[in-house]
């Protein structure tokens, strides 16, 4: 799953990719950026 890096300003493959629901019901992502480490963050099914 790709995901956007706000650090890297890149998109990048997510590492540890974890399907979750937000709060209001709808499907996102959640993962680390394999070259800083950030938390990134993806909304939608993937």
């Amino acid at each position: 799953m790709q995901g956007y890096c706000m650090k890297c300003r890149a998109k990048k493959e997510m590492k540890n990719a974890t399907a979750i629901k937000m709060k209001n019901g709808k499907p996102a992502t959640k993962g680390v950026c394999p070259t800083c480490g950030t938390k990134m963050f993806k909304i939608g099914k993937g």
